[in-house]
């Protein structure tokens, strides 16, 4: 993959893997609208697939209203559903929260070669943990105007008080600190081996340095896929 910055690459395949905070859906975002990707995003293909009704949506309904977890293979059927089904697909993908464990990595290379779309890179964006805990514990919203604010990085100027409309910030009931600690600890658990097994493999392996600007962070993945 060459040329000047998102012309002459061709369409590419690509995984996306971050922890929670790292910004991948972010950045994942910027560079499928960069090189005209489709970015796929788990979470939205399953509410999408619920609030349609389709067959698979009514599976996974089911089990997340038993508050279990979406087994693999109905999320990977998803996903081969949007990949013969969507035509903006065929100019490449991003996939965005998949796969998450190495069970799922292995099971999304089989479905990758049986519709013959093999992933072209794949992108770590690499955050220190107490990094992680500020950009997400830290985090407050406004309830009343949607304005999002970091009490560590971009705290609003009188404490806990929106600049905009004067509403009282709340912090989300899952950004307290023990949560994201927790969340981490369950990325850890299930994505080390998946970025060994992504290192191991033909497939380019990009690990970038999500401790920077969002601009900066950018122009890292960008130079990656390019180079």
């Amino acid at each position: 993959m060459s040329g000047k910055v998102g012309e002459g690459v061709g369409k590419m395949n690509l995984v996306f893997l971050g922890a929670p905070g790292a910004g991948k859906g972010t950045q994942g975002a910027l560079i499928a609208e960069r090189y005209g990707l489709e970015q796929v995003a788990t979470g939205d293909l399953l509410r999408d697939a619920v609030r349609r009704g389709t067959h698979l949506g009514q599976r996974a309904k089911s089990y997340m209203d038993a508050g279990e977890l979406v087994p693999d293979a109905v999320i990977l059927d998803l996903i081969r559903e949007i990949f013969v089904s969507d035509p903006k697909g065929e100019e490449g993908f991003l996939l965005d929260g998949f796969p998450r464990n190495l069970s799922q990595a292995e099971a999304l290379d089989r479905l990758l070669t049986d519709l013959d779309r093999p992933l072209d890179a794949v992108v770590l964006i690499d955050v220190p943990d107490e990094k992680l805990i500020q950009r997400i514990s830290g985090r407050r919203n406004c309830p009343e105007c949607g304005a999002i604010y970091n009490v560590y990085f971009e705290p609003p100027k009188a404490e806990g008080i929106c600049d905009r409309c004067g509403t009282k910030l709340v912090q989300r009931a899952d950004d307290n600190i023990e949560t994201v600690r927790h969340r981490l600890e369950v990325y850890k658990k299930q994505t080390e081996p998946l970025i060994a097994y992504y290192e191991e493999s033909s497939v380019p392996f990009h690990r970038i340095d999500g401790d920077q600007p969002p601009p900066d962070v950018e122009a890292a993945i960008v130079r990656g896929l390019e180079s």
